[in-house]
């Protein structure tokens, strides 16, 4: 019997049977082939979610990869069979924010699948079939389950338009980190520096095209063209910024804790650096990602280290929370 996780209030939850829910107008149902695990699901496990960005009882996943199993009336019939990831924002299309394609500021509310929407910690998902992305045929569906922290990424490297030749750094060593990595060598930097607070993390930094690694207490230049910040600090923010020459480019993509201390405004203004930030990917860093992964430029299989069976859900949390310098991605397999 196919099986799905629930979630029913912070720290309870249970494996149940799981019927697929037939695709209605519009939708696609996804057999799903593996759901990552990130911060956020543990944040859902643990009830300690912003208010308003989860809705228990919950089936959590919102990074999967799948195969479309069926489809609804008004989809396109040869979306059947393939290969797909998705987008999790549930956007509504008709505010001015979606009509700009700007879809993760929608401005009817936040919906997301895996948070307030039915997620993919089940063997199948049902899901609008607009915020489907098609993959090659040939595709890894294991790696495609990291697309979604990709697109985010994606997202940071489109804003950051690091050109040829520039001088780029990445601070943050964490999945993010290693994508946002990927993506600049994609770019051919002349310079690309990783700082993070671990040298554990240089090798992999520089098997995806670092060509330099310093901890975040070494001595650290100041003259970089672009950085994308992944740790989600204060201070890796700050650490971010000071990188920079002066007109710089910096985009944030981290969420410290509430009441963090900021960048200083001075700094900014008197250096004149230019500040962006992404919260989740709209669907033009989606296609991005995927074209890019097509293109064989992104290797997300290097960041997985486990992957564990559903019924293994709070084993896979425990992991992801431990703190072990030897627990990468963690994927589930329904």
């Amino acid at each position: 019997m196919s099986t799905a996780v629930v979630v029913d209030a912070p720290g309870a939850h249970r494996l149940v049977g799981h019927t697929p829910v037939a695709p209605g107008p519009g939708e696609a149902l996804v057999r799903v082939h593996a759901v990552g695990i990130c911060g956020s699901d543990r944040e859902v496990y643990q009830g300690n979610r912003p208010e308003g960005y989860v809705r228990y009882p919950l089936t959590p996943g919102h990074e999967w990869s799948g195969t479309v199993e069926a489809v609804g009336a008004g989809v396109p019939a040869s979306l059947a069979g393939r290969k797909v990831v998705g987008e999790g924002f549930r956007n509504c299309q008709v505010c001015d924010r979606c009509h700009a394609g700007e879809t993760t500021l929608c401005t009817d509310g936040y919906e997301e699948t895996g948070f307030t929407q039915p997620g993919a910690m089940a063997a199948t998902l049902t899901l609008p079939a607009r915020l489907l992305h098609v993959l090659p045929d040939d595709a890894d569906l294991t790696a495609a389950a990291l697309l979604e922290p990709a697109a985010c990424i994606a997202a940071a490297a489109l804003k950051a338009n690091a050109r040829p030749g520039e001088r780029v750094g990445v601070v943050g060593t964490g999945t993010l980190g290693m994508f946002a990595v990927q993506f600049l060598k994609a770019g051919s930097p002349a310079e690309l520096l990783v700082v993070g607070t671990r040298r554990d993390r240089e090798a992999l930094s520089r098997q995806f095209g670092a060509t330099a690694f310093r901890t975040r207490d070494e001595e650290l230049p100041g003259d970089l063209d672009v950085v994308i910040e992944t740790a989600g600090s204060a201070v890796a923010a700050r650490t971010a910024a000071a990188l920079l020459r002066r007109g710089g480019r910096l985009v944030l993509t981290g969420i410290p804790a509430p009441g963090a201390d900021g960048l200083d405004p001075t700094d900014l203004v008197v250096r004149q650096l230019e500040v962006h930030t992404v919260f989740g990917a709209p669907p033009g860093a989606w296609s991005h990602t995927v074209r890019v992964f097509g293109a064989g430029l992104l290797d997300p299989l290097p960041l997985v280290t486990h992957e564990l069976p559903l019924a293994e859900f709070s084993q896979a949390i425990e992991l992801v929370g431990a703190g072990d310098p030897k627990v990468g991605k963690v994927l589930l397999r329904p």
